[in-house]
């Protein structure tokens, strides 16, 4: 990827700003490549297989689409859809920035803004993205919860670009889970990984802003579902009836 389009959506990747003092730069410095080191050397190991419902995207770099995901899900999806060009917004905050600095590096492109703080300078970056072919994601519970809840970006997006919503879920069988809000993460070596992605959802752009709440209310039903059945059927990964994925 060209890095003058990284660079459009992006900061550069020169030094860490001046906002964060000295320490939090050196600190920065070492959690971006102790992380990045770890999702390199863990993602191998990891046992993926993915799981699609009747109508959902067919290949895992299939683009342009408005990718929807749980914030306690980006360690392994980091890992799985690296190197795609997908755009992610990153806040402008101490942990978005080495988060962005983080997939950087995996081959995503940050574009800065979150939920809470210049969320229409992120979203209008996004949906140029859109019109250029590019994917971008959503951790729709970020940057702070409510975990597992549906935030309205997304369907507005989808509507004002008609590029439709995918969404998926990855339950990891052994796994250490943070004591944070989100529940992150962090898969054990060697486990296994199912990815339940699920059917798209197009939002017409006759779709008036009284209907978008029921939009929304699919999205969080078609995630659900993701969820439900990824974390009910991890444990059969490796089987015949759900094989190792070999990446696409």
């Amino acid at each position: 990827m060209p890095e003058a389009v990284i660079d459009e959506f992006s900061a550069t990747e020169g030094p860490i700003s001046r906002r964060f003092t000295l320490k939090q730069r050196i600190v920065l410095r070492i959690i971006i490549f102790l992380g990045h080191t770890f999702i390199r050397l863990l993602g191998p190991t990891l046992r993926v297989c993915v799981s699609r419902e009747e109508g959902a995207q067919e290949r895992l770099d299939q683009r342009p689409t408005v990718a929807c995901f749980w914030h306690a899900c980006q360690i392994p999806a980091a890992y799985v859809f690296r190197n795609m060009g997908i755009r992610v917004m990153s806040s402008n905050s101490y942990d978005g920035e080495y988060m962005g600095r983080i997939i950087r590096k995996l081959g995503f492109v940050p574009v800065k803004g979150s939920s809470s703080r210049n969320a229409v300078r992120a979203l209008l970056g996004l949906r140029r993205a859109l019109e250029e072919g590019w994917t971008v994601a959503f951790t729709l519970d970020g940057p702070r919860g409510p975990r597992y809840r549906v935030k309205p970006g997304p369907v507005a997006l989808a509507r004002s670009s008609g590029v439709p919503m995918t969404m998926f879920y990855m339950a990891v069988d052994r796994a250490w889970v943070l004591n944070t809000w989100d529940r992150l993460m962090i898969p054990m070596p060697f486990s296994r990984v199912l990815l339940r992605i699920g059917k798209l959802i197009n939002v017409p752009a006759e779709t008036s802003d009284a209907e978008l709440p029921g939009y929304e209310a699919k999205l969080q039903a078609a995630l659900d579902r993701c969820v439900e059945f990824a974390e009910a059927n991890v444990n059969k990964v490796g089987t015949a009836e759900f094989p190792y994925h070999e990446q696409e």
